[in-house]
């Protein structure tokens, strides 16, 4: 068995009734040093923390992560109610709540990276720090549709219908597994004409050297449970729908890690904003770490390295 397998077993698994809908929570640690909630991205859920839950686990802290509303075990909200960012700051507000949490550190991932800079900035008296992977913050939407080809999976993904047809093709664990091998590459991920996201690699492609089959087959049971549809509209559909806060100031320290070969510093103007200081600009207290090697995957793929961010920032 393999050492995700052991780790996997010592968590404590919790169904939160929250704002109406049921969270599932994965925990560990007790909190001597304090408390840490990891919100993930996009194919992830709360297993992309693994490493992290245990080294901070280990370090004294107790490690919260949910799975986000509408992936893996969390309950799938109404059909009616359009994705909204506020719910998942307000989820976290009632998850602290719910398990009597005065204080957070929060890290976040990928689109988990938004709720995590928002809640600091809307509840700065409930955090401690915040610590975001992969994505800069932004004072403004993402907007891909002027500067990014058409075949930019974002804006296919966007479209209605469109990902649900592409991912209707195949089995959950083969999305999963393509979209990992897309993502953890260097290259931006953009289908030509008449191909579509799913097509830009076949089945044949090993995985990354640090994701086992294993891993997938946790990844494949969680999605198999809550399917694609509300994953791809938050936070694919939702992305013109991020806040404007052109006069966000952080008061807590923010570290933000990247790694070089994460796809997304090709995006534009991302590389400018995690390297020129822009977001010096809204956090007086700011660190940027850069993972030499590192891909969009980076806390699985070098989980040791960024434990060591994690626990010194």
């Amino acid at each position: 068995r393999s050492e995700g397998a052991a780790m996997a077993q010592e968590m404590e698994h919790t169904q939160l009734s929250v704002r109406g809908i049921s969270l599932h929570v994965a925990q560990v640690g007790k909190d001597e040093l304090g408390t840490v909630v990891f919100l993930h991205g996009f194919p992830e859920i709360w297993y992309s923390w693994r490493h992290q839950m245990q080294a901070v686990a280990a370090a004294g802290y107790r490690a919260i992560a949910p799975d986000s509303r509408g992936y893996g075990l969390s309950d799938q909200p109404p059909e009616h109610e359009e994705p909204s960012w506020e719910d998942l700051v307000a989820d976290v507000l009632a998850i602290l709540d719910a398990l009597s949490i005065p204080k957070v550190i929060l890290v976040g991932k990928d689109f988990g990276a938004m709720p995590a800079y928002d809640f600091t900035l809307r509840h700065p008296g409930r955090t401690r720090g915040v610590a975001c992977l992969g994505i800069p913050f932004s004072p403004v939407p993402f907007d891909f549709a002027g500067t990014m080809p058409e075949g930019f999976y974002p804006l296919r993904w966007r479209q209605p219908g469109r990902a649900e047809a592409d991912f209707g093709r195949y089995d959950i664990r083969r999305v999963v597994r393509t979209i990992y091998v897309l993502f953890s590459g260097s290259e931006v991920p953009v289908a030509e004409q008449g191909q579509e996201t799913m097509d830009l690699t076949d089945g044949s492609a090993p995985l990354p050297g640090w994701f086992t089959e294993e891993d997938l087959d946790v990844y494949a049971a969680l999605y198999e449970n809550s399917g694609f549809g509300f994953p791809i509209r938050m936070p694919y559909g939702s992305l013109d729908k991020m806040a404007t806060q052109l006069d966000a100031r952080f008061e807590v320290p923010v570290l933000m890690v990247m790694g070089e070969n994460d796809y997304v510093m090709k995006l534009p103007g991302f590389e400018a904003a995690v390297r020129g200081g822009m977001m010096a600009g809204f956090a007086p207290d700011l660190k940027v770490a850069f993972v030499p090697e590192g891909s969009h995957f980076v806390q699985e793929q070098f989980p040791a390295q960024v434990n060591e961010l994690l626990l010194v920032s």
